[in-house]
């Protein structure tokens, strides 16, 4: 396992995203976030701002505070594409 990604991820959301074949950063990389996130069918959105944290060395807060619009547009687009 990858210690410095549990260092990113929360303890609380390490159980359901290696539920879905996470268990790296390279991993969560690979899926992307809004991907993992869709298949984890997670309904509290702070779980995908931890993930985009953790694939950009930031914390969950700093993402909904900067990035939450453009999140939120790009998974309205995956789970209903035109």
């Amino acid at each position: 396992m990858d210690k410095d990604w549990y260092c990113l991820v929360s303890l609380f959301f390490i159980n359901g995203i290696n539920s879905i074949g996470v268990y790296t950063k390279k991993d969560l990389k690979n899926m992307g976030a809004l991907e993992a996130y869709i298949r984890m069918k997670e309904p509290n959105l702070c779980f995908l701002y931890a993930l985009v944290g953790a694939l950009e060395n930031r914390t969950w807060l700093d993402v909904a505070q900067n990035d939450k619009t453009r999140l939120l547009i790009e998974l309205d687009n995956l789970k209903y594409p035109d």
